[in-house]
């Protein structure tokens, strides 16, 4: 009997010591709050608009040190052009962000998914959709509806936003360009599946200048 009870004793500890751990896995400790996330992203990007030498290049030491985990404080979704990389315009090193990119900086389920990971696993708490200066794929979606191949998905998902802005004053490409990532952002909002988190995520869009190297936030 005293065997069974010390046998079921040391079952119930395992158990729920196995349950501490795969719940501390699924809702790591958060790297950083949203609020100080962003201050960041504000002061890197002013480090590198304003040419003075960047804080962040990679080292061998910073490649060792984000080797064997990573605890990026927030998630960029931006676009793939070649100029835009987040890395550099926020001035952050290895392993600081978790970036998500495609043409025009949409997201699909497959960012959605990346982006529910990053939230749940990773610890990240500030979302940040960027649009950029010129955007190619924004003034393919204003020239027409249609393109070829595989561009008509980007064309046919950046139409809402296309639609949104003809009916604004002002320059129609920026305000197509701001208006895309203010409605990408609020598709992350809608449908990432962040469950009790959610609360904690701040989720903001903002346009890359490419003359000046600056962030316009938008306004929340």
């Amino acid at each position: 009997m005293r065997t069974t009870s010390k046998l079921t004793l040391l079952a119930t500890i395992a158990c729920s010591s196995i349950v501490a751990l795969v719940l501390a896995a699924e809702h790591p400790a958060v790297s950083v709050s949203a609020d100080a996330a962003l201050a960041k992203l504000k002061e890197g990007n002013l480090r590198f608009a304003s040419s003075e030498v960047s804080q962040s290049k990679p080292t061998a030491a910073r490649r060792m040190e984000t080797a064997q985990a990573q605890h990026p404080f927030a998630i960029i979704v931006g676009c793939a052009d070649s100029r835009t990389s987040p890395e550099l315009i926020f001035d952050q090193n290895l392993g600081d962000l978790f970036v998500i990119r495609t043409a025009g900086n949409l997201v699909d389920d497959h960012a959605l998914g990346s982006i529910e990971y990053a939230v749940a696993h990773l610890g990240a708490r500030l979302i940040v959709v960027l649009g950029h200066q010129r955007c190619g794929a924004v003034k393919a979606a204003l020239e027409s509806d249609h393109a070829p191949g595989h561009i008509e998905s980007l064309v046919r998902d950046i139409q809402p936003a296309v639609k949104a802005a003809k009916g604004k004053s002002g320059d129609v490409l920026a305000a197509a360009i701001a208006e895309n990532a203010r409605q990408v952002a609020a598709q992350i909002k809608a449908k990432a599946a962040l469950g009790d988190l959610a609360r904690e995520v701040h989720i903001v869009s903002a346009v890359y200048d490419l003359d000046t190297g600056k962030i316009e936030w938008a306004n929340e």
